[in-house]
Formats: structure tokens, C-alpha cells, sequence
């Protein structure tokens, strides 16, 4: 079992995680979900011990991972196995020998200088190259290979450690559709044949709701949400995601009702009527009534300049283009319904 306990990992006084604390059972898959900065993958590295703890414990199985050094850190690192978004092959060597890196930490110094690979090692890593579909490609140089290939490939050498958990950093955030597929059904099987643990970041909900036991979401390095996919209700994915919540959830913004009132200084509103957008309040502050960049963006989010309240249509990304020193209050004339039909109308 891996137990987190208070882990904090600060880079100067940014603390990228906040006194993280969270259990996981041998064989589960988890999925480690929040907006782009929220502390995933440094969680995952601080986990390996790639990025260091500055607070908190991680332990695995009683033994206290944050305390090892030298030779036992060497294989908590071989037990943790790290898949990373860039996949992290060598391009020039061939994809058996990039596979075979993956067995390093049981090779002598002398043997691993001469890549003087043991038959089973050799064995081990093309059976590992059989079970993802690229035994075909051993010969292949790592750089001539597609990205879903290459991620297929850090994985088999993810596999040829015989880690006891697998920490995959995004790794399907490059990928196409088809091998995003194939990619997490590999680690799906990785899980459910071999009983390893996997926790796996993601930027899908969809993906994570598809594949994952159990959802451990994070915020500002904190986290925020631990509990099964069942239970991530859209009004707490939405406060994890922000700004980037219509993205990652795969379906179109929700109305706001009319009797929420006239949201705060700074913030927009929109509701839906009949299919098309009507603007009902603009605010904005002291601070806010000086002239946006050009374009102000109204896109599915409601971003306005930097500030989020309510929903566009589901139908269109709205874009208003302003002269840079035109300032922005509530003007029933500018923000028309004919304006953003032009707007519509126009756009990219």
C-alpha cells in the first residue's frame, strides 16, 4: 500500500504540493485529475523522488520512501515506475535497447557502459515489446516512431522494471484519439492482469470517469477531491478545472438560471435564450474600467478579461473584438444581441 502523509514539495515559496495526504490499495487504478499547475505531476515526481519532499512522508509497503538514499533509492525508483508525457526515449538508439534501459537498476556499472544486455533481460524486454503490438520495431531507431508508438514503447519499459506501481505523468496528452485509446487500455491491462498499481494524471474527465477506480482531485497543490468517479458531481468538476472545465468535461455549458442575481464586480453573465446568446450584466470595478486587450474573448468558460461568471450558448465560441482603448462598463448598446450575431457571423 502507498500512504502519503502531509507531503508538501515547495520550489522557492511556491509550494507546488500542499500538505497532500491520500492512501492507496495495492492494484488500484487511480486517476489524478485538476487544471494545468494544480501539483500532478509534481506529486507524481515527488512520489518517485524525482522532486523533492520539503515536508510529509511517502510510504510503500512500511518502508519510508522519503528517507532512502543511494542503492535503496535507486530501486524504490525501479519500483516506481515513471511514464512521462514526452515519453523520454533515447531517439537515436533502437527500441529494444531503449526498452532494455528499463533493467539498468539490476546491471553492474561495467555491463551497463558496454550495454552488455543478459539474454534474459533481452528476452524479457521483447516479450514486454510483444504484449503492446511493436515486437516488429525492435530494430527501429525510437526517433522514426509515431508518438503513440513511443508512449507503447515507455511503457513495455516501464514494464521490464517490474515496478509495483506505475506513475504515468499525462501520457496520453500528445496522443491522437485512436492511440489515446490504445494507450490506456494498455495500462488498463497492465492494472487488471498484473495487479500492479497504477495513478495515472489525466486531463480528461471523461478518460478518468472511463478507466479509474477512484478519482484523487488536486487544486493550488492541494487536494481537493478523493472519492470514487461516481461522485464527482459537474458543480465540483467545475470548481476543479475553472476556466478549463468545458474542456476537460466533454459537454457543453449549463445555463445559468436567472434568479442567481447580478454576479460581482468584475464578472459577466450569460444565459441561454432560444438558442442564442443574450448578455444580461457586464460589471466591472475601479480597478477593471480600463481599456482590455484586443480581442476580448467570451468563450465557453465566460472569460472576460481575465474574470469568470456564467455560460455562452453551447452553439457558439463568442468573440467580440474591441478597439484596445475602448473601456468596458455595462452598455445595453454595445452588448447587443446583433452585435454577437455579427460576432457569430464572422468568426474564425
Amino acid at each position: 500500500m502507498l500512504v502519503v502523509e502531509g507531503l508538501t514539495c515547495r520550489f522557492g515559496t511556491k509550494a507546488a504540493v500542499d500538505n497532500a495526504s491520500f492512501s492507496v490499495a495495492s492494484g488500484a487504478f487511480i486517476g489524478v485529475i485538476g487544471r494545468s499547475g494544480a501539483g500532478k505531476s509534481t506529486l507524481l515526481r515527488t512520489i518517485n523522488r524525482l522532486a523533492p519532499a520539503t515536508s510529509g512522508r511517502i510510504l510503500f509497503d512500511g518502508i519510508d520512501v522519503t528517507a532512502l538514499k543511494g542503492k535503496e533509492l535507486r530501486k524504490w525508483r525501479a519500483r516506481s515506475a515513471m511514464i512521462f508525457q514526452q515519453f523520454n526515449l533515447i531517439g537515436r538508439l533502437d527500441v529494444l535497447t531503449n526498452v532494455l534501459m528499463g533493467r539498468l537498476s539490476e546491471m553492474s556499472t561495467v555491463r551497463s557502459l558496454f550495454q552488455a544486455w543478459p539474454e534474459q533481460d533481452v528476452a524479457v524486454a521483447m516479450s514486454a515489446l510483444e504484449q503492446f503490438d511493436m515486437a516488429q520495431n525492435a530494430a527501429q531507431r525510437a526517433d522514426q516512431l509515431s508518438g503513440g508508438q513511443q508512449q507503447r514503447v515507455a511503457i513495455a519499459r516501464a514494464m521490464v522494471q517490474e515496478p509495483d506501481i506505475i506513475l504515468a505523468d499525462e501520457p496520453i496528452a500528445s496522443l491522437d484519439p485512436r492511440n489515446t485509446k490504445v494507450v490506456m487500455d494498455a495500462l488498463l491491462r497492465i492494472n487488471k492482469h498484473f495487479g500492479i498499481t497504477v495513478l495515472c494524471n489525466l486531463h480528461s474527465l471523461d478518460l478518468a470517469r472511463s478507466y479509474c477506480d477512484r478519482l484523487i482531485g488536486m487544486a493550488g497543490g492541494r487536494v481537493v477531491f478523493d472519492g470514487a468517479p461516481s461522485a464527482l458531481t459537474e458543480h465540483i468538476a467545475r470548481e476543479l478545472y475553472d476556466l478549463e472545465a468545458n474542456e476537460v468535461m466533454g459537454a457543453p455549458p449549463v445555463a445559468v438560471p436567472a434568479n442567481e442575481g447580478i454576479p460581482a464586480a468584475g464578472y459577466a453573465l450569460w444565459t441561454t435564450e432560444a438558442g442564442t446568446a443574450n448578455l444580461q450584466y457586464l460589471y466591472t470595478d475601479s480597478d477593471l474600467n480600463t481599456a482590455y486587450p484586443n480581442p476580448i474573448i467570451l468563450d465557453g468558460s465566460g472569460r472576460i478579461g481575465g474574470s469568470v461568471y456564467g455560460l455562452t450558448t453551447p452553439a457558439y465560441d463568442l468573440r467580440l473584438n474591441l478597439p484596445t482603448e475602448t473601456p468596458v462598463y455595462n452598455d445595453s448598446a454595445l452588448w447587443t444581441r446583433e452585435n454577437i450575431h455579427a460576432v457569430q457571423a464572422t468568426e474564425d
